[in-house]
This record gives structure tokens, sequence and C-alpha cells, in this order.
């Protein structure tokens, strides 16, 4: 009888487990609706990417696109972070000559508003609420993504800039983020 109660554990276990943690992720208390997405994030330059600085963990919730990150090695203070149309962290030119991770191409924004409005606005559905970056060069306060799903970024590029992001084109334009420093790719593209 011990050894057909052990041999019922064993088999019954996982399964058991894994539905627990299905009804989990679906229960209301839950911070997220479904699976998630980790995102390998680099140091970029005109070279090509360099080394890892961490992750981004994303996964769709009630509230948007929720954004995890584990990053180090990045400048102290706020900056931009947005999703790009292509998902291709290399260089490319731009005012003649190489710069970094220019081959993402422009922020993502499927209904071409041309406009860079901010994570609540009516613009770029790839701006992103501003990445906090500790005096030790670690990222770790999630953002959230109301406008956006796992499926509308798999495939495309996140990139980091050097500076904060104010949601507007004055005084500078995109915000005034300046030069792209850390990209990753989302997995799952075509």
């Amino acid at each position: 009888m011990l050894k057909r109660a052990l041999l019922v554990a064993v088999v019954m276990g996982p399964v058991l487990a894994g539905c627990m943690a299905e009804d989990e992720a679906a229960s209301p208390g839950n911070r997220f609706m479904s699976g998630s997405l980790s995102v390998p994030m680099f140091k970029i330059t005109a070279a090509g990417q360099g080394e890892q600085i961490g992750a981004l963990v994303l996964m769709d919730s009630r509230g948007g696109l929720r954004i995890e990150p584990s990053l180090g090695g990045l400048p102290p203070g706020a900056h931009g972070i947005h999703i790009h149309d292509k998902g291709d962290c290399g260089p490319a030119m731009k005012d003649g000559k190489l710069a970094a991770g220019v081959a993402a191409g422009g922020h993502f924004d499927p209904a071409a508003t041309g406009k860079h409005d901010g994570p609540t606005g009516n613009g770029h559905k790839g701006d992103l609420p501003v990445l906090d970056v500790d005096a030790q060069g670690n990222a770790t306060a999630m953002v959230q993504a109301l406008h956006l799903s796992l499926n509308d970024v798999r495939g495309r590029a996140i990139v980091i800039h050097a500076n904060g992001d104010n949601y507007s084109d004055q005084p500078k334009p995109l915000g005034g983020g300046g030069e792209r420093i850390a990209c990753g790719v989302v997995p799952g593209g075509e």
C-alpha cells in the first residue's frame, strides 16, 4: 500500500503542481495574466553589441505590458526607454556616420501618428515610462505600458537612451533621450 501511495505521489505531483501554477497565474490577485518573456539587454556602441547588462522580463497584466528590469552597469539617473520598430540592435548610418543601435529604426508607431506623447498619450506606442537607474548603476523598478501587450512587442527592439525623456519634441526631438546605449530584441518575432 505504501509503495502504491508513493507511486501516485511521484506520478501525480508534477501534474498537480502544474495545475496549481496555472490556477495561480489566472487568479484575480496575481500580478500577471499570462506567460512572460525574458529579453537579454546589451551595451551597444557604433562598433556593435557589447557585454550583457542584465535582462527585462515582460508580461501581460491587467494594466498593459509589465516590464521588470534587472539591469546593472548603466549611468545613474533617468533614461528614456522605448520599443523600436525593428528587431535589430546593430549600428547603422545616421548623419553620415555609424551610430549605436540605429538599425532598430524609429519608435514603434503602428498608427503612424508621428507624435511623441509619452506612455499615456496618443502618439508612438513605443513610448515607455522613464527607466530610473540608481547611484550604483542598477535598474530594478517595474514600469507599466498601458497600451501595449506581449504580442505588440514580439520581434522588436527595446532601446535604452543615454538621457531622460520629457515626452516632447521640444527642446530636442524625441524627448531628448540622446544616443542609444543599450538594446535587446524581444523573442518571438517572425
